[in-house]
This record gives structure tokens, sequence and C-alpha cells, in this order.
């Protein structure tokens, strides 16, 4: 019988997209994962494998290049997944589309209570993700993969741990990177 260390959870950022390479915000915008982006889930499995990571469910955003990502991931790993809609990434409302280095944009990713754009605000983002987070601590004997977004990193990361508002909004999780988070 094997035995899992409980009360944790991993993180997995989604493949590479085109617009990652163009450094565009996609928030909401459903964008499809690049070749790359495929290759880099393929690898991730393989990752997951190798390191000897177990898990009961690979929870995933339903927007395609985090969907695509994890079906990738369920397939090379056998660990089944499912859809969890609380993992969308932001709405950047008129922010999506644009680049990502944009000063106006870069100051209202740091004004939590506004709401981005017209699209959705970091609180409630945040409100969402940490629910979520609350209900997978209420069951210590099961381990999740959660496969979404570099916004929900950030979120996900400072349910985790304090950051200032610098640190969160610098924060940043390479495509297929996998890091694991302690309840």
């Amino acid at each position: 019988m094997v035995t899992r260390e409980m009360g944790h959870v991993y993180f997995i950022r989604h493949g590479q997209t085109e617009w990652n390479v163009e450094h565009r915000i996609a928030g909401i915008t459903d964008v499809a994962l690049t070749e790359t982006g495929r290759r880099q889930a393929e690898e991730t499995g393989k990752a997951i494998l190798a390191q000897g990571i177990e898990a009961d469910a690979i929870l995933h955003s339903p927007l395609q290049r985090a969907a695509d990502t994890a079906k990738i991931l369920s397939t090379v790993t056998g660990i089944p997944c499912r859809p969890e809609p609380r993992l969308r990434e932001q709405d950047f409302g008129r922010w999506e589309g644009k680049r990502t280095d944009a000063e106006s944009f870069l100051a209202d990713k740091q004004k939590f209570a506004c709401r981005c754009g017209g699209g959705e605000s970091m609180l409630q983002v945040a409100q969402r993700i940490y629910n979520l987070l609350d209900e997978l601590k209420e069951q210590p004997e099961k381990v999740f993969i959660l496969v979404a977004h570099n916004g929900v990193a950030r979120v996900v990361k400072t349910y985790f741990q304090d950051m200032n508002n610098e640190e969160f909004a610098s924060f940043t999780v390479k495509n297929g990177e996998i890091l694991r988070f302690n309840f």
C-alpha cells in the first residue's frame, strides 16, 4: 500500500499560447495552445510521473488553454480531470488582447478592489479561488492538481503566503511549471 502525504495541492500553469508569445493579455478570451504548449503539457505530465506525484484529480479552468493542458496531463499520468469553473482566469475587461507591459495595465493590476478595465476585480477573483481552496482544505485525505492561469496562480500563492502589492503584481509562473502548496 502506498502512503501519501496529505494536506497539499499542486498548481500548474497551462501550456504556451500564441498570446503568451505576443505578450498579450488573454484573461477570459479563449486562446488555444501552441504546439510548444502541447509539448510543455506532455513534458509536465512526464515530470509528474518522474517526481512520483500522486493526485486524486486534476481540476482545471474551463478555458481551452487550461482544459487542453489538463487533458494532456490526464492522458500521460492517468489522473482523471474535470473542469472547475472557479479556476477561470480573471476577466480583464478592456485590457483583453492588449499588451501585458502597458503601463496603465500594470497600474490597474495593483488596484485590487477596482474592476480591471470593466471586468473583474482581483478581490472577486480571490473570493472564488479562496472558496475553492477552503473546500479542498476540508478534504485532507485527497490531493488535487489545479491547472489554471498566471493570474489565478498569484491568488493561490497569497492563500498560502503573504505578498506585498509589488510582489503580487510581479509574480509569474512559467507555462507548465509545477508548484506545490501545503495547507
